[in-house]
Order: structure tokens, then sequence, then C-alpha cells
């Protein structure tokens, strides 16, 4: 079970990466994994698509702003049901992966910039998407700038796929491989538990709750199993922040080691859990 302590820890980490990297570094966060990005991440359900449509009440012409499409993952999924769309995205590399995946739909629109920078259009639009991308923004921003965008009684959809958790006879295994390459990887940001997620959640709802400026906030969640080949794993490691933040030659040197453990303890596949979330907020202009 995770402590205060381990979740106020989660908040510094969480943090340390904005508050550490400039605007225009974190631009760049994703540039170089982009692509891997976009072939390692997992889907978000389309029973949970749905479900936002759903509660968020959307009419058939709505019109949805997204923050931070990265290669336009869940952005295809609403394009598909016929919104139009303003995506926004930091990293040029990303920007153009999501042109190419929604070129297919001329009522999306992908524009290379963060929402920081984004120029308000108050009042415009029907629902504010953000997939796995809401952590980047500063509680301050997210909350009042998002308030700004909504037309009366629109939505803000966040939708999350949190990373990879192996089995905790795995994670014991890792232990010292992390120990010795990668120390300075905090032990929840490496295995990434449900509990530490859903901390990170509940973080981002009361920001929402506490300002005032939403209400009707609803939340569900469930546990997604998988499987990965032992190269599939540890592509998937290598897009999430911890493993950015690597210098190359210790990322290769880390990889290698937890590589090592799974031929030992794994059969070619290793099984591993993740949290899929929505959470969901009609604005209060009143």
């Amino acid at each position: 079970m995770m402590t205060d302590k381990d979740s106020a820890s989660v908040k510094v980490w969480c943090s340390g990466i904005k508050d550490a990297y400039t605007l225009e570094q974190r631009k760049h966060w994703y540039s170089d994994v982009a692509n891997v990005y976009d072939q390692a991440r997992p889907r978000y359900p389309k029973t949970l698509i749905h479900r936002a449509v759903e509660l968020a009440q959307l009419p058939a012409q709505a019109t949805i702003l997204e923050i931070g499409c990265g290669p336009g993952i869940a952005t295809v999924e609403f394009a598909e049901l016929g919104f139009s769309m303003v995506c926004l995205e930091p990293s040029p590399a990303a920007c153009k992966l999501a042109k190419s995946n929604c070129s297919a739909y001329p009522n999306v629109e992908i524009i290379n910039t963060s929402f920081e920078e984004w120029q308000l259009e108050a009042g415009r639009f029907n629902a504010i998407l953000a997939a796995t991308s809401m952590h980047w923004v500063s509680p301050e921003m997210r909350v009042q700038k998002s308030a700004g965008a909504l037309q009366e009684n629109g939505s803000i959809i966040m939708l999350w796929n949190t990373p990879p958790h192996p089995n905790n006879e795995i994670c014991h295994q890792f232990d010292e491989v992390y120990q010795t390459q990668a120390p300075s990887i905090p032990e929840f940001a490496r295995y990434g538990s449900i509990e530490t997620h859903q901390a990170n959640l509940k973080e981002i709802e009361q920001d929402f709750i506490n300002s005032g400026l939403f209400q009707n906030f609803l939340s569900e969640q469930f546990v997604c199993h998988t499987t990965h080949s032992i190269d599939e794993y540890l592509t998937l490691l290598s897009t999430i922040s911890p493993y950015i933040k690597l210098e190359s030659r210790q990322r290769v040197s880390l990889f290698s080691g937890l590589r090592d453990v799974l031929e030992r303890t794994c059969t070619g596949r290793i099984k591993t859990s993740y949290l899929s979330a929505l959470q969901i907020a009609q604005v209060n202009h009143g």
C-alpha cells in the first residue's frame, strides 16, 4: 500500500521534471522517441472512449480541443466518431506523426504548440481532451485556461494509460539492477504500481475540484493485463520519462541488466498490468 510519504514523493518527482526543464526543453521531451511512442504505447479501450463521449454528453457536431495529442493515439479514436478537433502538440516530431496518422480526417487540425503558448479561444469548445498529458501542465494553467476555453456546460475529459507494472517477483529481481545502474530512479517510478498511479490521478482530480471552476467530477478506472516480449517491454520503458531522463549510456546499461533478468526469469513473455482511467468534469461558469 502507498504511504503518505510515498504520495508526497510522487508529487515531488512529477513536478521535478516540469521545474527542472524549461518549456522549450519540455517541448522536445518525446521528440527522440516519437516513432517508438506511437508504436509501443497501449491504445485507449474503445469502451473508455465511448464512456467519455456519453458522460460529456457530446453533441454530434462537437468541437474538441486536445492538449498534448502526441502522435494522435487518442485523437484518431475521437476523429473516427466524427468530431471536429483542434489538437495541440509541442513536439515537432510527434506533431508530424499526428498529422500523418490523422490525414484521413479533414476536421482534425494539428498545431505545433504547447497549451501554455496557445492563444486562448474563449468559450469555443464543447470539450477539452487530454490523454496521458495533463500532468505536464501546471495546476493553475490546467484548470483556469481549460475552463476559459470551454463553452457553457462543456467538459474536461482526461484519459490515462499508466506505465506497465510487472509482477512483484520480477520487480524484486529488478531491484539490484536499478540500484547498480540507475539509483536515481526512485522505486515508485521504476515499477509504476497501480496504487502509485491512483494517487497521482487523485492529486489532479483535487486540483479541479478545489478550483470551484468545475463540477460533477466523475472518475472511472480499471486494471488492464497484457503480455509483452522482452523487446516490447524494454521499448515501452524507453518512452517513459524516468528512462528518457537518463543519459544514453546509462540507459543502455540499465536495459541490458533488465534484459538479463527477464531472460533468466521469463519464458519469452512478461506479464504486466496497468491502469486505464477516465476523469471527467463539467465546467462551472456560474
